[in-house]
């Protein structure tokens, strides 16, 4: 079985990170802490698109920004 390509760029604010972890939680395939506990992407493609943008949502500082790759439309957090 083929993974399937991440239909986001996931950028992580690493200032506004507080380590919460809801983004692991929910997406963990795709999130981690590093050594410094702050999230970072371990594989874009380790969850679906609906998991990671659900990890996303979950964080509760926003640290966690979804850009659509293929309009370039940012996905959350909504502009």
């Amino acid at each position: 079985m083929s993974k399937i390509s991440s239909r986001y760029t996931i950028i992580i604010d690493e200032s506004k990170c507080i380590a919460a972890a809801s983004c692991i939680s929910v997406a963990m395939n795709t999130f981690s802490l590093n050594n410094r506990n702050v999230a970072q992407v371990t594989d874009e493609n380790g969850d679906d698109a609906e998991l990671i943008l659900l990890a996303a949502q979950s964080c509760p500082t926003n640290a966690i920004t979804l850009i659509d790759k293929k309009s370039g439309e940012y996905v959350w957090p909504l502009k």
